[in-house]
């Protein structure tokens, strides 16, 4: 691990330098919102809202190759038991970074906390931090509208105490050509996530590890867009782990839509 994080580290400088000395203009802040919903916000192959819509919104500020942000969205994480107060109702993302350009690669290097705010998880933490690196671009010439991508996440405690947890994820996307006043992308993730379940890691169902996948299309025209989406996972649904009252984890179809400005 401590490998891992030093060559991001390693990355983050001589990506830096590289775009420094590239840069002709200076940079300039940029920010925009976004506001949407979701039929099922699921995260990582996992429905966080027991399978039913949620809203969301973000709001990002962009000065050269540092960005931050900020994104909520609502959840429902069941009832404590016993009562009719919900676990968790709500989700707000804090993240910022550095995103340098070589050539037709875009690095993403930054940190993401995750906030519960007013969470009955007095037994259990939900809030945690991760780190990542990242980096995309189209970088096969012959497929210019072909644009691949991967990235690492690592955080040494992972939400309700499930010990260090590494993700890792692949993307693809590809651009068709455009139907009417709408630019359709079509786009799949690949992901697994490694924990231990020595130090308390659930989210695979008594595994170390879990993979989960999507795939999709999304249409694009002015500031909206509308994405139509599958998501599984390989979570065993021993004793109704996937099909229970939260936190589903079988396979399911999510539309969403989001305005960004």
């Amino acid at each position: 691990m401590n490998k891992l994080l030093s060559g991001l580290v390693a990355a983050a400088v001589v990506a830096t330098g590289s775009t420094a000395a590239l840069a002709e203009d200076p940079p300039a802040f940029a920010w925009s919102f976004n506001i949407g919903a979701t039929t099922d916000y699921v995260f990582r192959g996992v429905s966080q809202t027991s399978e039913d819509p949620a809203i969301f919104g973000g709001a990002d500020v962009t000065y050269g190759m540092f960005y931050a942000g900020v994104w909520a969205s609502g959840l429902d994480f069941g009832d404590v038991p016993g009562t009719s107060r919900n676990v968790a109702s709500l989700e707000v993302d804090v993240y910022g970074g550095i995103k340098p350009v070589i050539g037709p690669v875009t690095f993403d290097l930054g940190v993401i906390g995750y906030i519960y705010p007013s969470a009955r998880d007095a037994a259990a933490e939900f809030d945690y931090v991760e780190i990542k690196g990242g980096a995309s671009g189209a970088i096969i010439p012959m497929l210019p509208k072909l644009t691949l991508g991967g990235v690492v996440y690592y955080s040494p405690e992972y939400t309700a105490r499930q010990g260090q947890v590494i993700t890792a994820e692949a993307t693809a996307g590809y651009e068709l050509p455009g139907i009417w006043k709408f630019a359709p992308t079509v786009s799949g993730l690949v992901g697994a996530s490694y924990g231990d379940v020595g130090d308390g890691f659930i989210a695979a169902n008594g595994k170390d590890e879990y993979f989960y996948w999507n795939v999709g299309l999304t249409l694009a025209v002015e500031k909206f867009s509308f994405d139509f989406r599958y998501h599984d996972t390989d979570i065993s649904n021993t004793n109704g782990f996937c099909t229970g009252s939260v936190f589903q984890c079988d396979e399911r179809f999510v539309f969403t839509g989001k305005f960004t400005y």
